[in-house]
């Protein structure tokens, strides 16, 4: 794995260490071709950070309502992580393949390596997904399985959609309908995206009920993209197995059908890159991203009344309000980065968003080691280690909520402890 993943790199000049120390960017009223954005860094960085934050609490019963998904309908800051990622691999995305072909790589060769990287993103999310590859709880119907008979049934509950399979999915398809295409090209395939689901989940008519999907939003089985969801990923009707999502059984949050929608918040990144990539002046930059960013948050609350903001169906107006708030966040950073020079605190996320992939799916592996596989005695019981660090380490002293997160935190200072060690090592795992 030897490329460089989405987003890896912000350098407009083609440099090849995504971690080379950040040349001083030119006075706001300037513009260079060998600029080079630390704020693209370091936002990455924080969205990392932040997704190992709220996906490892102490205990899922005491969190601080922040960093909880919402129920269903609204958002809560944890909603924006994911598709602030999304949208920040979009923006460095284009910065990337610009670079190539600066390089004098053609469409052909970049079109592979867009495909070869979304499946590769996908692929290594599905791997997260299978480990360890055997159920090592319970199999039901079977008193005391054999191995062969837990790897077995392994199969048949492994979920096959998740967090890396919908990045590498709408990060592929999404450069794939950018690809030497005008602004106005681009604009109006995301209208279709955008405007195509919501009509698909409004207006028809839910196959297995027969009810309008309107009527259908606020049950998560219910729901059009549900419905896509069982037909495409259950598939215990021709006997191999249900494949959605473990807690629901009905439904899938990273689904393929809602997985559509997820493109447009590519696409709009990929278009905010191609605004910060120009040679306008870095202020003028920044206005066009405050701009586009609050136009589109307006837009989206107002779709919210009929389509409500909805992460887990990622509706269309949920699209629109993320992205309007990632433009907004991104055109703050750049403005206390690189107009102000206030870098002190930065070095910590730069280090996050050198390494994404390690920090995410080595978080995954570990939490489903800790929380899941590795059991402990603990005051007589068996229970999972993390449960057992967390209620001698923390819950000893602490109130709940207080005692989750500093659990969160512990959690995510220590991946940063490993990704300092690569960073010094000047180790860097690309896809």
């Amino acid at each position: 794995m030897s490329t460089t993943i989405p987003g890896s790199s912000v350098d407009l000049d083609v440099r090849s260490e995504a971690h080379a120390s950040a040349p001083k960017v030119p006075s706001p009223g300037t513009s260079s071709r060998r600029e080079r954005l630390l704020s693209l860094d370091v936002f990455r960085g924080m969205t990392i950070a932040g997704m190992l934050l709220v996906n490892d609490p102490g205990t899922w019963s005491a969190i601080y309502p922040p960093l909880e998904h919402a129920t269903w309908n609204g958002w809560t800051p944890t909603d924006l992580i994911f598709p602030f990622f999304l949208f920040i691999a979009g923006v460095t995305t284009h910065l990337s393949l610009q670079a190539r072909r600066a390089r004098g790589d053609d469409d052909a060769a970049i079109r592979r390596q867009i495909i070869r990287r979304g499946l590769l993103i996908f692929l290594l999310g599905f791997l997260v997904n299978g480990f360890p590859y055997f159920t090592w709880g319970n199999v039901a119907g079977i008193a005391d399985p054999t191995f062969l008979q837990r790897v077995v049934d392994r199969l048949y509950h492994w979920r096959i959609m998740g967090v890396l399979q919908r990045i590498g999915l709408a990060y592929m398809f999404g450069a794939l309908l950018a690809q030497g295409r005008t602004v106005k090209q681009q604009v109006v395939t995301i209208v279709v995206l955008l405007y195509g689901y919501w009509f698909a989940m409004t207006l028809l008519p839910v196959p297995d009920s027969g009810a309008m999907g309107q009527l259908m939003l606020g049950s998560a089985s219910q729901t059009m993209s549900a419905w896509w969801d069982r037909l495409l990923l259950d598939w215990t009707r021709f006997g191999l197995g249900n494949h959605l999502w473990v807690s629901s059984q009905t439904w899938d949050p990273e689904g393929i059908f809602s997985t559509i929608p997820a493109i447009g918040t590519a696409m709009l990144g990929n278009l905010a890159g191609q605004w910060i990539g120009t040679k306008r002046p870095l202020t003028e930059r920044l206005n066009g991203l405050f701009g586009a960013g609050t136009l589109g948050m307006m837009v989206a609350l107002m779709w919210n009344w009929s389509f409500p903001i909805n992460k887990s169906l990622w509706t269309s107006s949920y699209v629109l309000f993320c992205a309007g708030m990632a433009g907004v966040a991104i055109a703050t950073t750049m403005w206390v980065i690189d107009v102000h020079g206030f870098k002190r605190w930065t070095k910590p996320f730069v280090i996050y968003g050198l390494n994404p992939m390690v920090a995410f799916v080595g978080s995954g592996v570990m939490a489903r080691c800790i929380y899941s596989i590795f059991t402990v005695d603990y005051q007589g019981k068996r229970i999972p280690l993390e449960s057992a660090i967390y209620q001698a380490g923390f819950a000893s002293w602490l109130e709940p909520v207080n005692a989750s997160l500093a659990f969160a935190i512990s959690f995510v200072l220590f991946w940063f402890g490993i990704l300092y060690v690569l960073y010094k090592k000047n180790i860097v795992f690309k896809v």
